[in-house]
């Protein structure tokens, strides 16, 4: 039964058995209270000479060279490990400056096309918009990190949330809640995020109510931890629910399942190790598993 640290002691063998050093490292530093510097020096890894990451960090395209849908994995990561690198993030903000337009980047770019890739990533995934862009320039915030490209992200943010021209497809929706979640201007945030969610909302991919084993987004992507401020936005009885059907999807080896077809075998396994540690998080955080300090 959830609450006890059954589950939690199973899911941590999981990602010491089966996860990629970055998620072990993200483990030790949110739960045995390591240093955020091994996160970084697992991110390294991924990094390339032009200062972007690469080479699958984000485990649905195979493709060594940078992309922007990478660094957000990178940002993200450092953003929850609460790590602070000011070189790393410098070479990498330059980066997405090189690439952008009016401060807006795309998720990738044709050299994917070389690349084993899931059959989501195709040429859709070239145009600069808000997914990537909001949800980068957010996690910089969150990370304190002053840098001209982000705000030219931000004005290119703004403009589409207040021009009226953001996307109606659920995961730019997203993305722009968590750059909403952590902007400095909270009066300006607070007045736009209700619309946001409510167009979020009216996609076809966002999960209001639980739909086990099936692909989409739901209150517990814009509300990961108890502590956002977007849990006000959201009813007990529909967090719990999706706490409920989260805490149920673990499987008998201690991991969680993904929801889509991801592009080979190692792939699969890398999303499980990521998917696997955002669950620990989550469930975690809103007190429905129990972490024991020190279990193994």
């Amino acid at each position: 039964m959830f609450g006890g640290v059954t589950e939690f002691l199973a899911a941590t063998r999981f990602l010491h058995r089966e996860a990629r050093p970055l998620e072990r490292r993200l483990f030790a530093t949110c739960f045995e209270g390591e240093s955020p510097d091994g996160v970084v020096d697992a991110l390294r890894a991924y990094r390339n000479a032009d200062g972007g990451f690469g080479h699958g960090l984000e485990p649905d395209k195979r493709c060594p060279a940078s992309l922007p849908i990478d660094v957000e994995i990178a940002f993200q990561s450092m953003a929850i490990a609460g790590a602070h690198d000011v070189p790393l993030l410098t070479a990498a903000c330059d980066f997405l400056a090189g690439v952008s337009t009016d401060g807006a980047v795309p998720l990738a770019f044709p050299v994917i096309e070389d690349c084993p890739r899931a059959a989501h990533w195709t040429d859709w995934t070239y145009q600069p918009g808000v997914n990537p862009t909001a949800g980068l320039a957010g996690h910089l915030y969150a990370l304190g990190f002053g840098h001209p490209w982000r705000e030219a992200a931000a004005r290119f943010c703004w403009n589409a949330i207040e021009g009226g021209t953001l996307p109606d497809e659920v995961h730019g929706l997203s993305e722009v809640m968590a750059f909403l979640a952590h902007v400095p201007d909270r009066e300006r945030a607070e007045k736009h995020a209700r619309t946001v969610l409510d167009q979020m909302i009216g996609t076809s991919m966002f999960q209001a109510t639980p739909q086990p084993g099936e692909y989409g987004l739901t209150p517990l992507h814009v509300a990961p931890t108890a502590s956002s401020p977007w849990r006000k936005l959201f009813d007990d009885a529909q967090i719990d629910a999706h706490l409920d059907q989260l805490a149920a999807a673990q499987l008998p080896d201690g991991g969680w399942p993904v929801t889509w077809e991801p592009p080979s075998e190692a792939s699969r396994l890398e999303w499980r190790g990521f998917v696997t540690f955002q669950a620990l998080r989550t469930l975690t955080s809103y007190g429905r598993l129990v972490h024991e300090e020190g279990g193994q």
